[in-house]
């Protein structure tokens, strides 16, 4: 399976691109390196790639970096399952692995829980899911919107940004 192109617009949106390099924490433009710089649509920028992007990007560089990114949360989502799964599925499983991380989705509960055959109408699942809300120890309500659209995706096919 491959991403669909309706998941990968509101990925986008939700990224949202800027050009110039920010701090993901703080999201004010910067000047030099911090561990969370990011440019595009969300490309953390490690300090070793800093020179490349510190002056900006153009759109087009935004798009294959984005491109680039996403290839290997596809591919980390498609290894781990086990089970045949529904676009809509397996679109949200994407979203969810690029957001909380290759190796977290792949220990998760929730990964889990599908392997196993629980279905989109399963509250084990669901509160699996939404688990993933918390950033340093607490619950961010960015987080829980996220979740929460991650999960219309899965269980309902419904991909609207929140």
């Amino acid at each position: 399976m491959v991403p669909s192109r309706t998941l990968i617009e509101l990925l986008k949106q939700v990224e949202s691109l800027r050009l110039r390099p920010y701090d993901d924490q703080t999201d004010q433009e910067i000047s030099a390196w911090v561990p969370g710089a990011t440019v595009g649509y969300g490309h953390l920028i490690p300090q070793a790639e800093w020179r490349t992007f510190k002056g900006g990007i153009s759109v087009v560089q935004a798009n294959a970096l984005f491109e680039r990114d996403l290839a290997p949360f596809v591919a980390g989502v498609r290894s781990r399952l086990h089970r045949a799964v529904l676009q809509q599925e397996f679109d949200a499983m994407v979203m969810l692995a690029f957001n909380i991380g290759n190796n977290a989705f792949a220990g998760s509960r929730a990964q889990g829980l599908i392997n196993a055959g629980h279905a989109a109408d399963s509250h084990e699942l669901e509160a699996a899911w939404k688990s993933w809300n918390r950033s340093q120890g607490r619950v961010m309500q960015g987080l829980v919107r996220r979740r929460q659209c991650e999960w219309d995706i899965f269980s309902k096919g419904v991909y609207a940004r929140w």
